[in-house]
C-alpha cells in the first residue's frame, strides 16, 4: 500500500493545514482491523484555524457524528491507476460545506472544532474501505536522482 500511495502522491495533494504541521500523534496502524491503533494523525490546530481539503473530490459527510463534528471526502484518483474509494477524514471541524459539495485541494471545508474531541487538534485521516493508512504520505514527494 505504500507504494500505491506515494503514487498518489504525485497529484496535487496539500496539508490540510496552513504551515507549519506540527504532528501531536502520528498514525500507528492497527495489528488487525478490530485492534486498537491510531487510525490518522493528530495536528495541532487551535479552534477557528481555517482547515483545507487535501486534495480534490466530493464531500460525502458533513456534520455531527457521535458529539464531534466530521468531515469526509471521497477523492476520485482513477486517473492514476489507482481506483476509485480513497477518504480523506478530518474530525474536529466544523464544516462549512455539505454533502454533495465538489471541492478542489486547497478549498477550505471548515474550521477547527474541538467540542468533543480528544485534543485541540485536527484528526487527519485517509481511508479505502476498511484500510486505513497514513495521510502524511499524500504529502511526501518522490525524490528524483538527476543523472
Amino acid at each position: 500500500m505504500i507504494a500505491t500511495l506515494l503514487l498518489a502522491s504525485a497529484l496535487s495533494w496539500q496539508a490540510p493545514l496552513a504551515a507549519p504541521l506540527l504532528v501531536e500523534r502520528p498514525f500507528i496502524p492497527p495489528a488487525a482491523a478490530w485492534a486498537p491503533g491510531h487510525r490518522g494523525v493528530d495536528l495541532a490546530a487551535a479552534p477557528g484555524t481555517p482547515v483545507s481539503s487535501a486534495g480534490p473530490g466530493r464531500v460525502v459527510y458533513a456534520g455531527l457524528l457521535a458529539g464531534r463534528y466530521v468531515v469526509s471526502i471521497e477523492h476520485d484518483i482513477e486517473a492514476a491507476g489507482l481506483g476509485r474509494g480513497w477518504r480523506t477524514t478530518y474530525e474536529g471541524v466544523r464544516p462549512r460545506v455539505q454533502r454533495g459539495d465538489v471541492v478542489a485541494a486547497g478549498t477550505v471545508i471548515g474550521v477547527v472544532d474541538t467540542r468533543g474531541a480528544h485534543c485541540r487538534c485536527l484528526h487527519w485521516g485517509l481511508r479505502r474501505g476498511t484500510s486505513y493508512a497514513d495521510p502524511l504520505l499524500l504529502l511526501r514527494r518522490p525524490i528524483v536522482l538527476k543523472p
